[in-house]
């Protein structure tokens, strides 16, 4: 049976395209290849429960397994994750209609874009925790090998440290989704809503663009903080990526705040690393003209408002009380209370 999602983008394409402009990143010999995956089985299994003893999180099932990868492994898996992800919108786009005579074209463009996308992020991530892999994977975190060495090699870190460091990151994202029953469906659910919303009718695109001139001009827009994209979106569609923003700065906030909370007595070297990662992710020039293009500064900006939320709740109110936000998605705080995080104590946990 062909997936909708193969009518809608040449995932081949995605693949050939973003194979070339990933590369291949520093050359690893087998003995490092070998260092690299011993490290990592033995370093994410004590993130693990150094990771649950602080934060009271722990995933039913399997414990935490490193898959360590090359970027083509990484841009294969997350290729695979964007087509299901894209199914039910492409069923929806597609349904049974006859491809047309640029159904090829739109295809390969569409891969093409895909393609070019994560094969700049193959560049840059170092772990990652996806949400949708299936049942049978779930534990399964990734590390990209070549970038790992990269970073530590270009700036002298001491690798042990560093993968024991970035495995606590990494894992306190697998113990959200495994410790929160409700989590992966709310959020896998927001994404598929959002996506059933949109259309390709070019009567559609227009009546956007008109839209979203009409709010310029009489500066009604609201899409600072969102990119400019939140100008073509409706009344419904803006209100889920509001809640989406506020999700993802929360766990990715939360990431962050656990990984420096936890290091400071496992990691000597933690504060260095922190400091030179945040640099690397804040670059200048026509890099960081293109991420603020792809919205990678949002991405940025989430880790540093969602802990800084999460370090103010805690101070108020202590870890037992910020642990009422995994008890429901009405517990969610919303992206004014994540800039605000008095309010959503005053709301949920007072």
């Amino acid at each position: 049976m062909t997936l909708a999602a193969e009518k809608l983008v040449d995932w081949a394409t995605a693949f050939s395209v973003g194979r070339q402009v990933a590369g291949g990143g520093v050359s690893l010999s087998a003995l490092d290849r070998a260092r690299l995956a011993e490290d990592f089985a033995d370093v994410v299994p004590r993130a693990e429960g150094a990771v649950t003893r602080f934060t009271g999180l722990s995933a039913a099932g399997y414990g935490s397994r490193p898959w360590v990868m090359t970027r083509a492994q990484w841009l294969q898996a997350n290729l695979r994750g964007f087509e299901r992800a894209l199914e039910p919108f492409a069923r929806k786009i597609l349904g049974e209609r006859p491809e047309g005579p640029l159904a090829s074209v739109r295809r390969q463009v569409l891969g093409a874009q895909v393609g070019g996308l994560l094969g700049y992020l193959g560049h840059r991530v170092l772990g990652q925790y996806d949400i949708f892999l299936p049942p049978d994977d779930d534990g399964t975190i990734y590390f990209v090998g070549a970038n790992v060495a990269g970073v530590e090699r270009k700036y002298g870190f001491a690798p042990r440290e560093f993968r024991l460091w970035i495995s606590l990151h990494e894992v306190t994202h697998r113990l959200q989704f495994g410790g929160v029953p409700w989590l992966r469906p709310y959020v896998t659910g927001l994404m598929d809503s959002y996506l059933s919303t949109m259309d390709l009718d070019p009567a559609w695109l227009v009546e956007s663009l008109r839209r979203a001139l009409e709010e310029v001009r009489t500066g009604r827009s609201e899409h600072r903080g969102f990119g400019w994209v939140f100008l073509l979106m409706t009344p419904d569609q803006r209100d889920m990526v509001r809640r989406m923003q506020a999700v993802m700065s929360l766990l990715e906030g939360h990431g962050n705040f656990v990984m420096n909370a936890v290091a400071r007595g496992e990691v000597p070297n933690a504060e260095r690393f922190s400091k030179t990662l945040h640099e690397r992710r804040r670059r200048r020039g026509v890099e960081r003209l293109f991420q603020k293009a792809i919205g990678f500064d949002v991405k940025v900006s989430q880790y540093e408002h969602g802990e800084r939320f999460v370090g103010r709740v805690i101070d108020l109110v202590g870890q037992g009380g910020f642990n009422r936000v995994w008890e429901g998605a009405a517990n969610l705080p919303s992206t004014e209370e994540i800039g605000h995080p008095e309010r959503w104590v005053a709301r949920v946990a007072a």
